[in-house]
């Protein structure tokens, strides 16, 4: 028996994004590959922090640091703002907070079946 899917494949090739922003959500996700940036981001959750604090609690060099938060800068998930010559961090915007919070909620869930 042969199925007729015509009616799906157009909807959803209606609906599918372009090969160019499929590929920009690939880079997205890949930056939350990398276990330093999820605990960068994780404890900028919690509170916005400069990078002496952040190396400390992560038991890091502050130029590691620096270098994982100009990829999560540059990736607009954290932002930045000077107090002094102090530069604090913080998650750029309410949806990297959703995207961190809906990942560990998988996981619980995940882990509860």
């Amino acid at each position: 028996m042969k199925h007729d899917h015509e009616e799906i494949l157009k909807k959803v090739k209606h609906e599918l994004p372009t090969d160019e922003t499929l590929c920009d959500l690939s880079d997205l996700f890949k930056i939350f590959g990398d276990t330093t940036r999820i605990k960068i981001l994780y404890s900028l959750f919690e509170s916005e922090m400069c990078v002496c604090a952040i190396a400390e609690l992560l038991g890091m060099t502050q130029s590691a640091i620096s270098h994982q938060l100009k990829i999560l800068k540059d990736a607009n998930l954290v932002g930045n703002r000077r107090e002094g010559k102090t530069i604090y961090y913080f998650l750029s915007d309410d949806h990297v907070r959703t995207v961190i919070a809906q990942g560990f909620e998988h996981l619980i869930e995940k882990g509860e079946n």
